[in-house]
């Protein structure tokens, strides 16, 4: 079949690369795509938060199935538009998009069913946020309610901290996303992500990963998008993710008792405290840079699992894993998190990808006018080994990073250091 993915990073690229491979995919459509997105499929100049455009591009071209990757056109309602039109669609409505969309409704829900997460309080202004926080104790968290690019959440080490991170808020630094404020307990423990295929009735999980979300070594400095990530997670015990899974079973069950007919990607990112595991946020789609990840470990048809969940009907699906390990380290433009520059050329990701075991995947790139692909993002490539060890997949993965250059290239060089010793 034809299939339609929407988006442009990290994310998107492992995702078309795993559908082209499949038997089951005829023309693998992008849009927008990226640099290295239109070496596996066919970039197309579509805006992905056209609803109407995007059903149309669909019917016109065949399309069997869309699969959506961001959350932006997710919680914009795309999904819905594309069901509507009898297309299959892999990715909840807005009404599923809203567990990722407001962490106000996400922790109201996970009140409703019982999912343990951290205390908290929503606000929707300023001067209750900041009497909320009269007589707290930090660290605190603060985060913006909608989605912020990832940039809306503050681990704040003191109450002057979060008071300014409240006033960032509702002065307009995150726009409408910031119109409430959520303050809630920093729970301590490792995180830990688990994602989960859903045809809105049956859970489907894969397997258990480790993102590492500081921008600086030592997990210091602002938090990112994601800096790097490795799966399996050695740390998680089998009770731990029996009780992970079960939260995300129940999350799912919680979803159709509403009403909400969600099929696609439910993420659940987990705090592993010393009470147990608690949920730290949900996410309506695949996450990045844990896709990078989890899709090349996965040996089942991604064609097949991502159609028979829109379909809603996984009863007959089962996911087989290879063994093995793989890490994916993130290589940023200078400046990132914050303000950065794009355009620079970027060499070495064929030699890169000559290391056994290595797969490069684009997130922040675009081709120039020569075809030389250039920095287009602050998240720029996701390099991404497998190895039959731990450290065998580490060592790829930096051995990798290391051949690939641009001007105000900078990475984590601790990417899963702690793991060594127990890997």
């Amino acid at each position: 079949m034809n299939i339609l993915v929407l988006g442009s990073g990290g994310r998107e690229h492992a995702i078309v690369v795993s559908l082209a491979a499949s038997p089951l995919s005829s023309t693998v459509f992008v849009a927008p795509g990226n640099g290295g997105t239109a070496s596996a499929a066919r970039n197309v100049a579509l805006d992905m938060m056209d609803a109407q455009a995007v059903v149309a591009f669909a019917k016109e071209h065949g399309v069997g199935l869309v699969v959506i990757g961001p959350e932006a056109p997710l919680v914009a309602g795309v999904g819905d538009a594309v069901r509507e039109a009898g297309i299959a669609c892999f990715g909840p409505g807005a009404a599923g998009a809203r567990m990722e969309g407001s962490k106000r409704f996400s922790k109201e829900f996970m009140g409703r069913h019982g999912i343990p997460t951290a205390a908290f309080g929503a606000f929707d202004t300023a001067d209750a946020a900041l009497a909320f926080l009269d007589g707290r104790e930090a660290p605190i968290v603060v985060k913006a309610d909608g989605l912020a690019a990832g940039k809306g959440v503050t681990v704040a080490a003191t109450i002057d901290e979060a008071t300014a991170a409240v006033r960032e808020c509702f002065a307009g630094r995150f726009g409408k996303a910031g119109a409430t404020v959520v303050i809630e307990e920093c729970m301590a423990g490792p995180e830990c992500s688990l994602l989960v295929f859903t045809d809105g009735q049956r859970v489907l999980p894969m397997a258990p990963a480790q993102d590492h979300k500081r921008a600086h070594e030592g997990d210091t400095g602002p938090n990112t998008g994601g800096m790097g990530v490795y799966s399996p997670v050695p740390l998680v015990t089998a009770d731990e993710y029996a009780c992970m899974l079960s939260y995300m079973e129940r999350t799912v069950a919680g979803l159709a008792a509403e009403g909400i007919d969600y099929r696609g990607v439910l993420y659940g990112g987990f705090m592993l405290t010393p009470e147990g595991p608690k949920v730290l946020e949900f996410n309506a789609r695949f996450g990045d840079p844990e896709t990078q990840v989890l899709l090349p470990r996965l040996r089942s048809d991604l064609v097949e699992v991502m159609y028979a969940a829109a379909q809603g009907d996984l009863g007959g699906v089962e996911l087989a894993w290879d063994d093995g390990w793989a890490v994916s380290v993130v290589l940023a433009s200078a400046g990132y998190p914050g303000t950065y520059e794009k355009g620079k050329a970027i060499t070495g990701i064929a030699p890169a990808e000559a290391v056994l075991g290595v797969t490069v995947y684009h997130a922040g790139t675009r081709l120039g006018e020569d075809g030389v692909p250039v920095t287009d993002g602050g998240r720029v490539l996701n390099v991404t080994a497998l190895g039959s060890s731990f450290a065998e997949a580490r060592t790829r993965a930096y051995e990798a990073a290391d051949l690939i250059s641009f001007e105000g290239k900078w990475l984590r060089r601790d990417i899963g250091a702690r793991m060594l010793a127990v890997s």
